[in-house]
């Protein structure tokens, strides 16, 4: 989790800290001073220095976006949707909870990505040895190669080649290096909700039976005005909790990205 923190401020802050730099060298130390320079247009200092500010308030609002789709958040949060769902417990677990559970499976998923980047890109950057465009770059190689793993591991390879194919990309590529992330993300998205999907269709099937099972009974009951749901639910409950179906599901999630 703190290999995750550093990150985030070394993606957010550091751009910050730039533009900083930039504002104390025009004597705008806050960088607040917008109608100043667009008054002072004439130089090149103040123009650039204006437009990062620009440019840093529209990556603060899209971070959280790209900070979600390129780790395995989505696959996390998607499944345990469908198993909310299945189980048709309603609004339990809460979605704060849901959420929060996701968030710290996906620090603990993503820890040895976002060490290497901590390694390789960010504590170099601090000790000066590299500038900021080469940290970037060896901070973002560690990401591209966790997406471009997992799209491997469960061979989606075909929702790759399909942006492959609507970029026009020149094949073949020398290496997954050359990929580009405008079509290595979406790719990795789709490839994330195509396997949500299917253990959700797994997790869908016991309680399916359960449900199927006590509709038969209470028919044949003649009890056709009691909902199913209403008897089904402790019966869906019980089996969970025999199973141990949240150590099961945990594993399994974690397990799916690291096999």
């Amino acid at each position: 989790m703190r290999h995750v923190l550093r990150l985030v401020a070394f993606l957010l802050l550091v751009p910050a800290a730039s533009a900083q730099q930039d504002e104390v060298a025009t004597g705008n130390p806050l960088g607040l001073d917008l109608i100043g320079s667009l008054q002072n247009l004439s130089s090149p200092d103040n123009i650039s220095s204006t437009l990062l500010v620009f440019f840093l308030l529209t990556v603060l609002t899209l971070a959280p976006a790209f900070l979600v789709m390129t780790t395995s958040f989505t696959r996390i949060i998607v499944v345990f949707g469908f198993l909310r769902q299945a189980m048709a417990t309603q609004q339990s677990p809460p979605n704060q909870v849901l959420v929060g559970l996701a968030l710290f499976l996906t620090f603990f998923i993503m820890a040895p990505t976002y060490r290497e980047v901590n390694e390789e890109a960010l504590q170099p950057y601090i000790r000066g040895e590299l500038t900021l465009e080469e940290a970037r770059d060896a901070g973002a190689a560690p990401v591209h190669e966790f997406m471009y793993r997992q799209i491997r591991i469960h061979n989606n390879v075909n929702e790759l080649a399909l942006f492959i194919e609507i970029a026009d990309l020149e094949l073949p590529l020398e290496s997954a290096e050359d990929l580009p992330f405008t079509v290595l993300i979406p790719a990795y998205v789709i490839s994330e909700l195509k396997i949500a999907f299917i253990m959700g269709f797994v997790i869908y099937i016991p309680f399916l039976i359960i449900d199927m099972v006590v509709a038969s009974t209470l028919m044949a009951m003649g009890m056709m005005m009691l909902p199913p749901v209403f008897v089904s639910l402790p019966f869906k409950i019980v089996l969970f909790v025999l199973v141990d179906g949240w150590f099961l599901l945990t594993g399994s999630l974690v397990r799916s990205f690291t096999g």
